[in-house]
């Protein structure tokens, strides 16, 4: 938004009642005021955050398709914040973490040094069998040239000038023995290198056993994997936070039009990866279901839904099996179901604009913008009783009514896009590049904020911008490329909790 659009927006907030106008109180970096237990996990290549106090609980969302830093275990700063409770941040490394501790460094140099050693002795056991081999060949020579020497010693005056050149033929083809014996001379001394390797080997094992104690390579393991279960449900545990930061996107593919949607299930177990894709923002029917993320990067293994009412806008969501679309031309909300093949119920959310009234800041009939968060199901959109700001509603995802709503003073036109998060939404200043998240309202406290997030718009034109609840990511469709980004949010945890 514009620094007249952002004039406008304070001087409204600040003034109106309705709208509470809370302000919250910051410190001078901008972070909130708040202590409390900071932990950093890092398990992957792609992974969204938790921060709690000043710091950042990532989680893996691909981890097939990104790798994390080589990092231990660490603990980078404790304190005591002045109401008792202990500030801390911790690194944690990936799964399998064993392998990046110094033991374990030593472990794998003492691994390399064995296999060295077992391809040096597998080196020499073929040479000396192949050396065998021709002394067995030998052998038979050997003593022909032995008897020949002997009756020469005994009667030199039998030996003739034949026998003589027969002889030196003989010794002739027992000169390759020479080398043959020479190698084994060196075959010897790598024998006994290699058996003060072997004794090196064997201190160094046994030291590292003292030193890790009676717990072997696999039971540290499976202590880590276990650790890492107890962090995953405090994780659930933990539940919502306010979003402090979102990643540099990750562009996951490039298809279709400029506009469009992408989504997985919010409400699905984990093991459900299908990947939902809607081209175009209006008169569209065509929804393809895509097995799973690998299917949809690689464009295969995918079935067709053709929806019974066109849709309108790309603020479409997918949640616990159904798909919630505007219908186009209409202010009706849609709830179709993939298993069924069916609509199971649609009904109009009462007085929201519709067909370009009030779109977002790209238009694209986006008058209408369902999404899920924590909570459940959202409707975004704005009424001429509200005068173009924009209006959040809970929903019932099997009825479609409306629960509960609020206005947050915030006129829709100037928003590029928005997004909830545990109850708040979020709102970007454009669609263009150079977009920040500029706005957030509480739902719970019917109250808002202005904030300053960096928010990279890679390819300049987003017109579809959903978080996921399941997977703790932002999904966009920026000028025709499908793209996450992963999320920070702040969390204050009790130290008195069991983690």
């Amino acid at each position: 938004m514009g620094e007249k659009g952002a004039n406008w927006g304070r001087k409204r907030g600040e003034g109106r009642g309705e709208m509470g106008g809370k302000r919250v109180k910051r410190g001078k970096n901008g972070n909130k005021l708040n202590f409390g237990i900071g932990i950093l996990w890092d398990l992957g290549i792609s992974r969204s955050s938790w921060v709690f106090g000043n710091s950042e609980m990532p989680i893996p969302i691909f981890q097939t398709l990104f790798q994390s830093p080589d990092e231990g275990w660490q603990v980078f700063t404790s304190a005591q914040a002045p109401d008792g409770k202990c500030l801390c941040t911790a690194v944690i490394p990936v799964q399998g973490s064993c392998s990046r501790d110094l033991r374990s460094l030593q472990l794998r140099q003492l691994l390399e040094k064995v296999q060295n050693i077992s391809q040096s002795m597998e080196v020499l056991d073929l040479r000396t069998f192949r050396d065998l081999q021709y002394l067995r060949n030998t052998e038979a020579l050997m003593k022909g040239l032995d008897s020949r020497l002997r009756v020469a010693s005994e009667g030199h005056k039998a030996l003739n000038a034949r026998s003589f050149q027969d002889l030196k033929e003989k010794m002739r083809e027992l000169l390759p023995l020479l080398p043959v014996l020479e190698q084994y001379k060196a075959d010897s001394r790598l024998i006994v290198h290699l058996k003060d390797e072997v004794r090196n080997l064997s201190g160094i094992l046994l030291a590292i056993q003292e030193e890790m104690g009676a717990y072997d390579y696999e039971e540290l393991q499976q202590r880590v994997l276990l650790l890492e279960a107890r962090l995953h449900a405090c994780l659930q545990k933990l539940g919502c936070g306010k979003l402090t930061g979102v990643s540099n996107p990750i562009t996951i593919r490039a298809s279709g039009s400029r506009f469009g949607s992408w989504m997985t299930d919010t409400m699905t177990p984990s093991t459900d990866s299908r990947v939902w894709y809607m081209d175009g923002y209006y008169k569209g029917r065509r929804v393809l279901e895509f097995r799973s993320l690998t299917d949809f990067v690689s464009g295969q293994n995918f079935v067709q839904h053709l929806l019974p009412h066109p849709w309108a806008g790309t603020g479409h969501v997918v949640f616990n099996g159904s798909l919630y679309y505007n219908k186009f031309q209409s202010n009706v909300a849609v709830r179709y179901h993939f298993r069924s093949r069916s609509v199971l119920v649609q009904r109009s959310l009462a007085g929201a604009g519709y067909n370009n009234t009030f779109p977002y800041s790209w238009g694209g009939f986006s008058d209408i913008d369902f999404m899920v968060d924590e909570n459940g199901l959202w409707a975004v959109y704005t009424t001429n009783q509200n005068a173009g700001n924009i209006v959040v509603s809970r929903v019932d995802p099997h009825t479609l009514e409306v629960l509960r709503s609020w206005d947050t003073g915030y006129p829709k036109r100037s928003a590029g896009e928005s997004f909830m998060i545990c109850g708040i939404l979020y709102v970007t200043n454009s669609h263009l590049a150079g977009a920040k998240i500029y706005f957030a309202y509480h739902t719970n406290t019917s109250s808002y904020e202005y904030t300053d997030i960096p928010f990279h718009n890679q390819y300049s034109h987003i017109s579809m911008l959903d978080y996921n609840p399941r997977e703790r990511v932002l999904y966009t469709w920026n000028n025709g490329h499908q793209v996450i980004y992963n999320v920070t949010l702040f969390h204050v945890i009790n130290t008195a909790g069991e983690l």
